[in-house]
């Protein structure tokens, strides 16, 4: 109310500053009718209507109203009438009620001219009859019993129609029960009362405290599912999933909290929670949190597709990280993150990295930075682990070991990177950088095998792990990316891999027809590019994102090039039509092919090339954010 407050009286003061020029150009003699032609005004319209009963009858005392870019409501006449005057351009939906009937679906309007005229509205009669009277006993009238009538000055404001229409709750029934108990027993009625007067208290003192924090966030209620090719979208195999995501975000003095939980239910139910705390910026910038995960298997199809013995897996992750700006020109950040996963046998797996970055000239935007880590990765990490950021899906895949006598084998990654970065103009930023890394067994994700007792096609949502072998990896890359307009950023970036395998797989056999494992001693040089696209649309409101990965050693068994690609493409458009009380409500629809959620530098260069024929992936839904 007083952001409200403020931003008229910012507007009256900007038309008292603007009216002294105008009366004096008036007094030139400029003609008025210039005037009112260079003062553009939004074009309102007026919107009318009729009410109607099922009998085609009019219906007075509807209240109708409009939600759109603004928010008006009418009642409709004795002839059952409405309209609505001086409503901007622009969508609406509009609603009707009426005490006795039941209200219709909302109906999605244009207001694209002066005046329009919406179709009638027709109202059926509850199967409940709300209008009968209640007589003594809850006795309904009989013969010669006059009916007990409503009087006819009743508010039929939506204010008033929403009053009359709650329903009873829990404290009203027991603040009755208590009443007539208490009888004329003050002294019982007086501590009843006084309870209760407390009990409303501590709860008028939660929420308030709920109400001063500034939260703010987004739910996501979404719906995915995977598929090889296109037809599969019409079959039952590819049955969509549903999923629901919730984000909160509290700042503090001294930082900001951030929630997140999802939820998917099905023949594969799953779920996961995490919590950080993220420092405000400062000489020491750091960040906690954890995260639990688990998936349970309901049998049925997902059981037999499946060659795991355990239905159930849970993880679960500790992480920590702290930048600190040691002087002006150099910065220091370390962190570390512990996880355990119950479904390995070296069940707890640590992963600690540590960079030093390091400014030549003071306030200037060239950067050189060293890092170093160790990466200790299990099979299925991703499902349980949640992103940084962006919206996360809950584990809807099963996998199960290649090997069962071997069983699962986490990954192990040692990562040297030096690069150097600077920024010109603003809006260009170019980066090079050196790295080193060694794997040991390798994660080699396999999609579309054959699968024991599975039909055709049934196991697009299954994949076998195995381990690669060993590898080193020499690589350079260079990066390019550009901020072209406000609303429109891009970049670029190339990087080439010098590879030598050290020795054979442990899962050598059952990979042996497999032309995407190298032989031992094998050296291969790999190629690179990753293409971004970030733009939003100021008219229509609408952000699309796109990601093309091209590598000259993903599976290329369907490319005649011999190099294959993936992808990555989100759509969120924006329905104002649909946003109420402050909060805004979005449409996602993304598509992807890429197996990992995202791409970074200290991860494997192989993580996501040896991830084999990796269906693709839609998801769609609605986000409210709030």
């Amino acid at each position: 109310m007083s952001r409200r407050l403020g931003s008229c009286t910012v507007a009256a003061l900007m038309c008292v500053a603007a009216a002294t020029p105008a009366t004096a150009q008036i007094g030139a003699g400029t003609p008025a009718v210039m005037l009112s032609a260079a003062a553009p005004i939004s074009p309102h319209a007026v919107i009318q209507g009729v009410v109607l009963d099922a009998q085609g009858q009019p219906l007075a005392g509807a209240v109708v109203s409009a939600f759109g870019s603004t928010t008006v409501f009418a009642v409709s006449d004795p002839e059952g009438r409405f309209s609505f005057r001086n409503v901007p351009y622009g969508p609406y939906l509009v609603r009707a009620h009426l005490q006795g009937y039941l209200p219709p679906r909302a109906r999605l309007i244009q207001v694209d001219r002066a005046s329009l005229t919406v179709s009638a509205i027709a109202l059926a009669r509850s199967a409940r009859d709300d209008d009968a009277p209640v007589l003594t006993a809850g006795v309904g009238p009989g013969e010669g019993v006059a009916p007990v009538e409503e009087p006819e000055s009743h508010d039929h404001g939506e204010v008033a129609w929403r009053l009359r229409h709650l329903k009873r709750s829990v404290l009203k029934d027991a603040v009755a029960s208590v009443l007539a108990v208490a009888g004329s027993d003050d002294t019982f009625l007086g501590d009843s009362l006084n309870g209760l007067g407390r009990a409303i208290g501590s709860s008028a003192r939660l929420a308030s405290f709920l109400a001063d924090v500034p939260w703010n966030g987004h739910v996501d209620l979404l719906t995915s599912t995977s598929f090889d090719h296109p037809q599969e979208l019409l079959s039952m195999q590819a049955w969509p999933r549903g999923v629901a995501f919730i984000s909160l975000e509290a700042p503090t003095a001294g930082g900001r909290w951030e929630m997140r939980g999802a939820l998917t239910q099905g023949e594969l139910s799953s779920w996961i929670v995490a919590t950080s705390f993220r420092r405000a910026p400062a000489a020491h910038r750091y960040e906690a949190g954890w995260s639990y995960g688990t998936q349970s298997s309901l049998g049925g199809a997902v059981a037999a597709r499946s060659a795991a013995a355990d239905l159930s897996r849970t993880v679960g992750a500790l992480y920590a990280s702290d930048e600190w700006a040691v002087t002006p020109r150099v910065a220091v950040a370390y962190g570390a993150k512990y996880a355990r996963y119950d479904y390995l046998t070296d069940r707890g797996l640590f992963s600690p990295r540590a960079s030093v970055t390091v400014t030549p000239v003071a306030g200037d935007t060239f950067h050189l930075r060293a890092a170093v880590s160790q990466r200790e990765i299990a099979p299925g990490a991703e499902a349980f682990i949640p992103p940084p950021a962006g919206p996360w899906l809950p584990p809807e895949r099963t996998f199960s070991a290649l090997s069962a006598r071997r069983g699962f084998t986490p990954e192990r990654l040692d990562h040297v990177e030096l690069s150097a970065e600077r920024a010109w103009g603003g809006d260009l930023v170019t980066r090079v950088r050196a790295f080193h890394q060694r794997v040991d067994d390798q994660l080699l994700t396999l999609f579309g095998l054959g699968l024991p007792g599975a039909a055709g096609g049934r196991g697009v949502g299954h994949y076998y792990v195995a381990s690669a072998g060993d590898v080193d990896a020499r690589g350079w890359g260079v990066r390019v990316s550009r901020t072209m307009a406000a609303r429109l950023r891009a970049s670029v970036d190339y990087t080439r891999i010098d590879a030598r395998w050290l020795g054979e797989s442990p899962d050598a056999a059952p990979l042996s027809l497999l032309v995407v494992v190298a032989r031992p001693n094998a050296r291969e040089r790999v190629h690179d590019v990753v293409a971004s696209v970030d733009s939003s649309l100021p008219v229509t409101d609408t952000r699309v994102s796109v990601l093309y990965a091209v590598n000259s050693r993903f599976d290329t068994r369907q490319a005649a090039s011999g190099v294959g690609a993936r992808f990555d493409v989100r759509v969120t458009q924006a329905l104002p039509f649909l946003n109420f009380a402050g909060a805004e409500v979005e449409m996602l629809m993304a598509v992807r092919s890429l197996f990992r959620d995202e791409l970074l530098d200290d991860a494997s260069v192989y993580d996501e090339i040896l991830a084999v024929r990796p269906p693709k992936r839609m998801v769609g839904g609605v986000t409210v954010r709030f």
